[in-house]
């Protein structure tokens, strides 16, 4: 059963600025292995706009409840290539009231603009 469906979009560019202005604000949203590349190299700021975007859009999915933890969700991407969120903390618990077993996530980035799709199945 579909407990929540979230969506969100980020232009690129903007998101870039933004962590270019606020040093900090990447370790506000993001855990150190998600900034990394499997190979280890630091992450494209399309990459982390779409996962940024799959954060903002697994909030959705809950209600958008407040006092959910940024690093809370992470976008984790399997050996195939394919991203999988975990959570923990507040994001799980607010799952957990709901009744959500599993996610599903895609991400995209094109044209200057990152996507996410959000979906919290119980």
């Amino acid at each position: 059963m579909i407990i929540g469906v979230g969506i969100d979009v980020a232009e690129i560019e903007r998101f870039g600025a933004a962590l270019g202005r606020t040093p900090q604000l990447a370790e506000r949203l993001f855990l150190e292995r998600e900034l990394l590349l499997p190979g280890g190299e630091r992450r494209g700021i399309a990459s982390l706009a779409a996962r940024f975007a799959a954060k903002e859009a697994l909030a959705k999915a809950l209600g958008a409840p407040g006092g959910l933890l940024w690093t809370d969700a992470e976008v984790c991407v399997e050996d195939s290539g394919r991203p999988r969120l975990e959570v923990r903390g507040t994001v799980a618990a607010r799952a957990a009231e709901l009744g959500v077993r599993s996610w599903h996530v895609s991400l995209s980035h094109d044209a200057g603009v990152a996507s996410a799709v959000v979906i919290a199945e119980g």
